[in-house]
């Protein structure tokens, strides 16, 4: 459709047309170029540029050819002239007074060197020239003020594409909640701001129906993980017999530090330190794997799965590559948005 276009169009609107197109597409294409160091983009700007510089060498070849005509095409003019004087000559001088007195009345004539259709060629490339400019300037500022949904990162999201067949442990009276389901009540848009980051948008979002380590999957401990360039956040819930009481006495035997009881909601909870693990995996290139490491320190929010600490409790942690933490009162903000989205354990 644009081939047919633009042979039908005529040379002082089509040559216009080409060489504003593409000097925009040219340049765009090597600003571009300069900008992420693409190579490949470069030489899409050169050819654009070089086609370009070639369409306007010939328009200014058409131009020179309609100032200075060539010497055989006015002989043969003349020649023709020459043949059609006789016929004309008593009719020229018939009327030699009546245009006189035409010419004074209307003005001057225009000069034979200058045609009706030059004009017309003349105002069509201008006006061609006129709007492709003003679409090419429109195609440079646009992505400034409208940035596009294409080029943009698409913000992480919870996954929800087919879902994976539960565990047995999650088909117990009540069902627990799933991995998606903590993660739509994690996944908050305002989350970033609780973290006391509110210009980071999430890089990645994972949940997953897990069970407990070392309850031969009777336990169900579904998870959901939500990464920021600065801090990253992961909730679980476990559905097992262990209340906040016995939880805090068993971290006198572990390698919590800061311990410190509290209430959120209404539910029995403890704030606790400890150092997350650092796994290097090795697919190749000829290192080993290394051993587990020591990674950064994690801050954890542990709140009972219900007023009465029945048993089971829901973990909040956030960490950071740094090592830098938030102050507990982020935890605490994050817990009173997550724990509605989480069902209170009823009376078994």
């Amino acid at each position: 459709m644009l081939g047919l276009l633009l042979r039908i169009l005529p040379f002082w609107v089509r040559e216009p047309l080409l060489i504003a197109v593409g000097s925009v597409l040219g340049v765009r294409l090597m600003y571009l170029a300069v900008r992420d160091h693409d190579r490949g983009v470069a030489g899409f700007g050169v050819v654009f540029l070089v086609f370009t510089a070639i369409r306007v060498y010939a328009v200014i070849r058409a131009l020179r050819a309609r100032r200075n005509p060539s010497p055989t095409t006015s002989a043969g003019w003349a020649a023709v002239d020459a043949a059609a004087q006789p016929q004309e000559q008593a009719q020229t001088q018939t009327q030699a007074k009546a245009q006189a007195k035409a010419q004074a009345a209307t003005g001057p004539r225009p000069s034979p060197g200058t045609s009706e259709k030059e004009h017309n060629a003349w105002g069509q490339a201008i006006a061609a020239v006129a709007v492709f400019g003003a679409l090419g300037a429109v195609l440079w500022v646009g992505p400034r003020f409208m940035p596009s949904d294409y080029n943009a990162p698409q913000p992480a999201s919870c996954s929800d594409g087919a879902h994976d067949k539960l565990p047995k442990a999650y088909k117990g009276t009540p069902r627990p909640v799933t991995g998606e389901e903590l993660c739509k009540a994690l996944h908050r848009p305002d989350l970033a701001r609780l973290l006391g980051t509110p210009g980071e948008t999430a890089t990645d979002v994972s949940s997953s129906n897990n069970t407990a380590p070392l309850t031969g999957e009777k336990v169900a401990q579904p998870e959901a993980e939500v990464t920021f360039d600065t801090y990253t956040v992961n909730v679980s819930a476990t559905y097992d017999e262990l209340s906040i009481d016995q939880y805090v006495k068993l971290m006198k035997f572990g390698d919590e530090t800061d311990v410190k009881t509290l209430k959120v909601l209404g539910r029995p909870a403890v704030l606790s330190s400890d150092h997350t693990m650092k796994i290097e995996i090795n697919l190749g290139g000829g290192r080993s794997s290394g051993p587990v490491e020591q990674g950064p320190l994690a801050r954890t929010l542990s709140v009972a799965l219900d007023r009465k600490d029945r048993g089971g409790y829901c973990d909040i942690t956030v960490w950071s590559k740094s090592g830098a933490l938030p102050n507990d009162g982020v935890l605490l903000s994050i817990a009173e948005k997550v724990l509605p989205g989480i069902p209170e354990r009823p009376v078994r």
